[in-house]
């Protein structure tokens, strides 16, 4: 989608912005399009610009200007919100994409451009997200997945079952790889923001990386540069990796309801956690920004709190004065 084509020149020149000043990739300037999209398209049906049950691919937004944009009060945007709720049933951590949108631009023509005075926004809060834990495979389930791969491609599919599993990587990452990323056991991944980082290929990765090239190496591409190729021996796509993933996963006897590509990055964190990997050293894996994004791996199980408890050097210890107890005696 290319925004130049629906959206006003202001609005084309925040987007640029974020492309060539904040490096961010076509993917997340795509959804800043389509979430000011929206939010306009309720701004023009609140101040009755456009009778309010007007379909949205009926109404544009090449024409907001500055002098649109001063109308919006703080008020406007939680009927937004309210509206997200109540009539789109969006949960929170949609709506709180939406807002991150909009103070990205109120922000970006107050401090930057100076074409906002004040920002109107400024205090505005975004919705609280619940937490909650990722969902990941055993190491067991990881093996019995590892141990099931089936299809046309058996060779590329392991590879990059294993390239998950052990590196962690996003699937934008995974098929953005090239042939010239690899060197020797190292490989060059750009991440979100297009920020390079260098992963470490254990042993695991480098023979099914091996395998797989000798199979690859064997034909004739259309797109040579591309590490994962698909059938059409061009650069393997995301819906592709995601059905084969799916896929495996339902060979494993696992519910692909329940697991994705990016699952099986939660494992690969969770695993490395597990074996003691420690925090910030997973941050530089994952290619987080933030330290606090890592930290929702380090969850763990009761079998952990157990292990904990009776690591404890006072566990051991016993009242010989008094005796054993029950834990009743002492209710």
């Amino acid at each position: 989608m290319d925004y130049r084509e629906f959206a006003s020149p202001l609005l084309c020149d925040f987007f640029s912005y974020h492309e060539s000043v904040k490096g961010h990739s076509n993917h997340t300037v795509d959804e800043y399009f389509l979430d000011l999209r929206g939010f306009f398209r309720y701004m023009k049906r609140l101040k009755r610009i456009v009778p309010f049950h007007t379909p949205d691919d009926e109404i544009p937004i090449d024409d907001i200007d500055i002098e649109f944009i001063r109308q919006v009060s703080l008020g406007d945007v939680y009927s937004y919100l309210s509206y997200l709720n109540r009539e789109k049933g969006l949960n929170e951590a949609s709506r709180a994409r939406k807002i991150s949108a909009l103070k990205s631009l109120f922000k970006y023509l107050t401090l930057k451009t100076h074409q906002l005075s004040t920002n109107p926004i400024q205090d505005l809060d975004s919705p609280k997200i619940r937490k909650s834990l990722p969902r990941y495979l055993t190491l067991e389930e990881s093996i019995q997945l590892l141990q099931s791969v089936q299809g046309k491609n058996p060779e590329r599919d392991y590879c990059i079952l294993v390239f998950f599993l052990n590196c962690g990587l996003r699937i934008s990452e995974l098929v953005g790889l090239n042939v010239s990323d690899i060197h020797g056991n190292r490989v060059r991944v750009l991440g979100k923001g297009n920020k390079e980082r260098i992963l470490y290929l254990n042993d695991s990765c480098i023979d099914a990386l091996e395998n797989y090239l000798v199979v690859r190496n064997g034909m004739t591409l259309v797109e040579p540069e591309a590490l994962f190729v698909s059938n059409q021996r061009k650069r393997i796509s995301k819906s592709a990796v995601h059905l084969l993933v799916k896929n495996n996963l339902t060979a494993a006897g696992l519910d692909p309801s329940l697991y994705s590509a990016h699952k099986l990055r939660h494992t690969a964190a969770t695993l490395m956690l597990q074996s003691g990997v420690d925090v910030r050293t997973l941050q530089e894996v994952l290619g987080h920004d933030h330290l606090n994004t890592t930290q929702i791996y380090t969850h763990v199980s009761s079998e952990n709190l157990a292990d904990a408890a009776a690591m404890n050097p006072l566990s051991h210890l016993k009242d010989k004065k008094r005796g054993k107890k029950n834990i009743s005696d002492c209710e």
